[in-house]
């Protein structure tokens, strides 16, 4: 598949850390409650940690207690859905449509969100842009 941004292997490599590239890359999953993102609260926009690409916002984001940050929404049109058969189970990888790198799972158990789907993303696979508050918001 083509994809906005493509990079050789070795790029890739050289951008990311050996973390990101295992997860991001290589399909990988960080260990449960070790994320960076997984008890954030703070507002903004969640992105793909290769291309920068806008993938969540944080209305979006609920605790379900997974130990991975969830959503129950992605943005619009920024998520590539791939099934996974991997590991004895049926399951919904979800990619950056703008890169192809791995975030993690889509499972339909967001029980008590608007969508019924929770998003189930690898920290390693996001960077938070927060929101800028003015002097009135703050």
């Amino acid at each position: 598949m083509g994809y906005q941004v493509e990079k050789s292997d070795a790029e890739w490599r050289e951008q990311l850390s050996p973390e990101e590239y295992a997860v991001l890359r290589q399909a990988g999953t960080e260990r449960a409650f070790t994320g960076e993102y997984n008890d954030t609260e703070t507002t903004g926009v969640y992105r793909c940690r290769a291309c920068q690409a806008a993938l969540f916002e944080s209305d979006t984001k609920f605790h379900s207690g997974c130990g991975w940050p969830s959503f129950y929404q992605p943005m619009t049109d920024t998520i590539e859905y791939i099934e996974d058969t991997s590991h004895g189970m049926k399951r919904v990888e979800v990619r950056c449509a703008s890169c192809g790198s791995h975030l993690g799972h889509v499972f339909p158990d967001g029980y008590g969100t608007p969508t019924g789907d929770r998003y189930c993303i690898n920290s390693l696979s996001l960077t938070l842009e927060p929101v800028q508050q003015t002097a009135e918001q703050a």
